[in-house]
């Protein structure tokens, strides 16, 4: 189980590390899955630490994200890349811990100045937040709420191909939620602008932070309601119907997106 609310240790003897530098993840070549490091690892690498956050605890064990300088990292030893080589490699526990070491260390680098007065910020040592020197004022770590929606019709699912991505799969349709909108808003909105349908029956099916950087998808599976398929320029590459048995690639079981699909499929198959 995670534990995010408890102090960190007096001692971090047994404590595992998420390395990051300049934002890409440190892994391993021949670790055996879990993308941490120790301490003595840490120091027999001679990397120095730029920052440190506690990040919580799994399985009683203590688990810290640093972020470390510029370093030679060992292409034979070292691989340095994006949180994405994680999905399906960790345990779901391992990877919400790993994607809050990211977040944590991204919150804090972007908060070094204060948006309101420009005086530097530092760490609060009474809880997790940056304080301002000059004005006091407190920043907290910041989350995107995002809805994911899967919409169907019968035994078919409507798919799309985002534009922006190299990834040659067709996924789910999400989108950010508006200032002063409602989810169930957002998922009817983001479903005409990206494909000109509407949608009804919406059904919350559950939530999972998304580090990339900072989102919470809200997962809802909705039913089509009416009109023609038209994508938004430079948004939707191509979006289509698909039978459950005839799928196109599709994101992995362990993103909502992925999820949402096979919840679907199962309950009809």
């Amino acid at each position: 189980m995670l534990e995010f609310e408890t102090p960190p240790p007096d001692r971090d003897d047994d404590a595992l590390y998420f390395v990051f530098e300049g934002g890409r993840l440190v892994t391993g070549l021949r670790d055996s899955g879990l993308a941490a490091w120790s301490r003595r690892q840490l120091e027999a690498n001679g990397w120095a630490v730029r920052r440190e956050q506690f990040i919580g605890r799994w399985q009683g064990r203590p688990y810290f994200a640093v972020e470390i300088e510029a370093a030679a990292l060992d292409p034979m030893q070292h691989h340095c890349g994006s949180l994405y080589q994680l999905l399906g490699r960790l345990e779901e526990p391992l990877f919400a811990l790993a994607g809050r070491a990211a977040q944590l260390l991204a919150w804090e680098r972007d908060h070094r100045y204060c948006g309101r007065c420009g005086e530097p910020m530092a760490l609060d040592g009474r809880e997790r937040a940056m304080r301002c020197a000059g004005c006091g004022r407190n920043v907290y770590p910041r989350i995107s709420p995002c809805v994911i929606v899967l919409v169907t019709n019968g035994e078919h699912l409507l798919l799309a191909r985002n534009a922006r991505t190299r990834r040659p799969f067709y996924s789910t349709l999400a989108g950010f939620v508006e200032a002063g909108e409602d989810l169930e808003h957002c998922v009817a909105r983001e479903v005409r602008e990206e494909v000109g349908v509407e949608v009804e029956d919406l059904r919350y099916y559950g939530s999972q932070p998304w580090p990339f950087p900072d989102q919470l998808m809200v997962g809802f599976h909705a039913r089509y309601a009416g009109g023609e398929i038209v994508c938004e320029p430079g948004e939707i590459a191509h979006a289509d119907w698909f039978h459950y048995r005839d799928l196109p690639p599709v994101p992995p079981a362990q993103s909502i997106a992925g999820q949402l699909i096979q919840a679907y499929i199962d309950e009809i198959a």
